[in-house]
């Protein structure tokens, strides 16, 4: 009986195991392969000698990921925790609105940021009636952090919501009956709690923000070319696949180790949240 169960589970599991080989290994291995050949096919490591042109790209793409996780973070945990604290039926609603934006097509997110941020854009008439501006805001790298918040906000807020959610009251209540205050509850009690959720936001808005690249094309005006943009050049423009397939392979690496960085201080417990 045993073995006809894990005989069931292995064929249910198949589809899984196929279509991860085929769409997560096999382009890993293709990177990896081209990475490390030239135009005929050779065995070659001009691509990764070629990397130190791009030092400053790869710093930028970091410290604006970097930026732009720390302002997520900085608005979802208290914001996730208001909602956590609202009536289940509230709860539902604003986690709506929260994923709304999201199922807008991210070209037309992005697009409307650039008519919002323009020198004659609708932020820059208001103040100008307001008698404040106008500012220039467009093709800067704040407005290319704002795109990065913007469009990821929602997977900082739902992983800490989830785990906020889970908390165990009785714990605050028993730090309450001891004299704790609110300040101190929420960092003896709370954050320690949720950091799984935090963990997982923070990963889950750290990698496509180093490694996006629309976001610096419209918002940025190409003045602020992330390692992303590169890529996209070498693949679409240049035709240079090995060197764009270098560039891939250093990113991934950068991008295991900052994750393997983060799990390393995360903890998988009861309370949720998704450690990649």
């Amino acid at each position: 009986m045993n073995k006809k169960a894990s005989l069931g589970q292995r064929l249910c599991a198949a589809p899984h195991i196929l279509w991860s080989a085929i769409f997560i290994v096999v382009p890993l291995l293709m990177v990896v392969y081209y990475a490390f050949t030239d135009a005929s096919g050779a065995f070659s490591l001009e691509g990764i000698r070629r990397l130190s042109d791009y030092t400053t790209t790869f710093l930028r793409s970091l410290w604006f990921g970097i930026i732009a996780t720390i302002i997520c973070l900085v608005i979802a945990y208290p914001l996730a925790y208001v909602i956590s604290q609202l009536k289940v039926k509230s709860q539902a609603v604003t986690i709506m609105l929260v994923m709304v934006p999201m199922w807008m097509n991210f070209l037309l997110r992005t697009y409307s940021w650039m008519t919002l941020l323009e020198d004659s854009g609708v932020i820059n008439n208001i103040l100008g009636k307001l008698g404040i501006g106008p500012f220039h805001m467009i093709n800067t790298g704040g407005a290319v952090i704002l795109g990065m918040v913007y469009n990821f906000l929602p997977y900082m807020i739902l992983p800490i919501y989830t785990v906020m959610t889970k908390l165990d009251h009785s714990l605050i209540e028993a730090a309450q009956d001891l004299g704790a205050n609110k300040l101190r509850v929420i960092r003896d009690v709370v954050m320690p709690s949720t950091r799984s959720g935090v963990i997982s936001g923070i990963t889950m808005v750290f990698v496509p923000s180093v490694s996006t690249f629309y976001i610096s094309q419209k918002l940025g005006g190409g003045s602020f070319s992330l390692i992303g943009d590169v890529i996209e050049m070498q693949f679409q423009v240049s035709n240079n696949f090995n060197f764009g397939a270098s560039l891939s392979f250093v990113l991934m690496i950068l991008i295991l180790i900052c994750i393997a960085v983060m799990n390393r201080f995360g903890e998988k417990d009861e309370n949720g949240g998704v450690i990649i």
